[in-house]
């Protein structure tokens, strides 16, 4: 393996692919340089002479700029490279030349379910939704208590559990009624109990208004306040669900149906070297056989958003972009927060430095496909292809957004390990082999292959190979035997 990669000709960093002792002579493209310090694993050394106020170059674009004059074989980190990121910034739309639909390619199929409406479902479950906090460990005891009607093609019986739907004002409380009913239309749900208290500002008619129409068989309500024994009530109502449920079966469906999210948490230097750009080769090969992927975490699109506002299609979308990408940066300065605090202190061990950095390495789960929509939090999926969807950084704010989107399955990248779930399956891709052997109960996939010869092709194959598996209910994400019942909105405003 060699020592560091240099990832864009015109980068004045390496990153080292493994701890750098100080003295090390390190060879990489063409260049020779000493290391003046000790280089910890995905960290960034300096192959130039980088001066005070210069850009430190990576990904081939500015991730910061030098606090103090650097020689080659420097440390660059954040002891001495600080951001370039502000405020709004004015955006154009210049979109790339190359920019074209990928070449289509005929759809292989995976074993899912179709649901009466036409949508495609990888996995065939009923689900409890609390409308309010307080009816949570109801919620709870109900699953408990009706493992029994988990059988045949029934998959599994949940709830998600939360602390809002009530004591909640405007857009916070819209937030919660779009979130929650954007949950209840999901595919992966072959049926659903809305559980509700009764007395909670987030009435049962607001919640109706947001839902729309819907299939009377599908959706059921429970108001606990209106019966004698919620219990029994909800054991009546959970028969019927599974006797609704238990009549989809699998059954070959394109993957051309699939919707797959992007999200990455834990990241550390190799994270935008491997894992990343490894979840966006399988999104190029997704969307060229007619899928969609959803990408979102918006504060971490800072410091590279250009790229993606120069890949959409429309100037319309390229619109919506910039609104979203402007919006939460007023969002930041609104509370008086920085826009570059975003990088955790995991982050900057495993060598991420800035919020520039982080964000040129986040971006490439999306690979090159058009940008074709892009989404409001609790708005589903409208256009096929590939659609940016407003969400935090927040890694469980974050999935629920994703899963809300309609995203039957979620890709996360890691560098630093997270066993985190959500409502829908959720693939942990390591970036680091190192990672994958460690965490054998968390790591579905090691990206950090790519480190060692294994070619990205072979390896994008093999991710699809795993993705399908786990579409057709032939394997599990390793995530799913965690308890997944806890779920997170994205809030802003007053609670009272």
């Amino acid at each position: 393996m060699p020592q560091a990669i240099h990832i864009s000709p015109i980068d004045n960093v390496v990153v080292a692919l493994h701890p750098i002792a100080k003295g090390t002579l390190v060879e990489v493209d063409g260049l020779a340089v000493t290391a003046l310090e000790d280089i910890p694993q995905g960290h960034k050394m300096a192959v130039k002479p980088i001066k005070n106020g210069e850009n430190v170059i990576k990904y081939g674009f500015p991730i910061g700029h030098a606090t103090a004059d650097a020689q080659p074989g420097t440390w660059m980190h954040t002891h001495n490279v600080h951001t370039n990121l502000s405020g709004e910034v004015e955006y154009s739309y210049n979109p790339a030349p190359d920019l074209a639909p990928l070449p289509k390619v005929e759809p292989e199929t995976f074993m899912g379910f179709r649901r009466k409406d036409g949508r495609a479902a990888i996995r065939n479950e009923i689900w409890i939704i609390p409308t309010v906090g307080c009816v949570n460990d109801i919620a709870k005891k109900i699953v408990a208590d009706n493992q029994d009607l988990v059988t045949g093609s029934i998959e599994g019986l949940y709830t998600f559990t939360h602390p809002f739907g009530c004591s909640q004002t405007g857009h916070d409380h819209a937030q919660t009624r779009k979130l929650l009913a954007a949950l209840v239309r999901h595919p992966n749900a072959a049926a659903v109990l809305v559980l509700s208290l009764g007395c909670e500002n987030l009435t049962h008619e607001q919640f109706l208004t947001e839902l729309g129409e819907y299939d009377h068989d599908r959706v059921k309500f429970l108001t606990c306040q209106d019966v004698e024994d919620e219990f029994a009530a909800a054991r009546d109502i959970l028969k019927e669900l599974a006797a609704y449920a238990g009549q989809f079966q699998r059954e070959p469906i394109p993957v051309s149906d699939l919707v797959v999210g992007m999200k990455c948490g834990g990241s550390d230097g190799l994270s935008g070297i491997t894992a990343n750009p490894l979840a966006g080769s399988f999104s190029d090969w997704l969307l060229a056989r007619g899928g969609s992927a959803l990408l979102t975490e918006v504060p971490e699109m800072f410091g590279a958003e250009q790229l993606l506002m120069n890949r959409c299609r429309t100037e319309e979308t390229f619109r919506a972009s910039l609104e979203l990408i402007n919006g939460f940066r007023e969002y930041f300065m609104r509370y008086g927060e920085p826009i570059d605090e975003n990088p955790s202190p995991g982050n900057r061990e495993g060598g991420i430095t800035t919020l520039a950095e982080k964000s040129l390495g986040c971006v490439q789960k999306s690979g090159t496909a058009p940008v074709e929509d892009v989404l409001l939090y609790g708005e589903q999926r409208r256009a096929d292809g590939l659609s940016l969807l407003q969400g935090p950084g927040n890694d469980l704010t974050a999935v629920c957004a994703l899963a809300a989107a309609g995203a039957q399955i979620i890709l996360f990248t890691t560098g630093r390990g997270t066993p985190l779930g959500c409502p829908v399956p959720t693939l942990k891709i390591s970036s680091n082999s190192p990672l994958a052997a460690k965490k054998k109960n968390w790591i579905d996939f090691d990206a950090g292959r790519l480190l060692s010869g294994s070619p990205r092709e072979e390896l994008t194959r093999e991710l699809a190979d795993l993705v399908l598996a786990v579409a057709s209910g032939r394997q599990r994400a390793k995530a799913e035997s965690f308890d997944k019942s806890e779920i997170t909105i994205f809030r802003d405003g007053v609670t009272l």
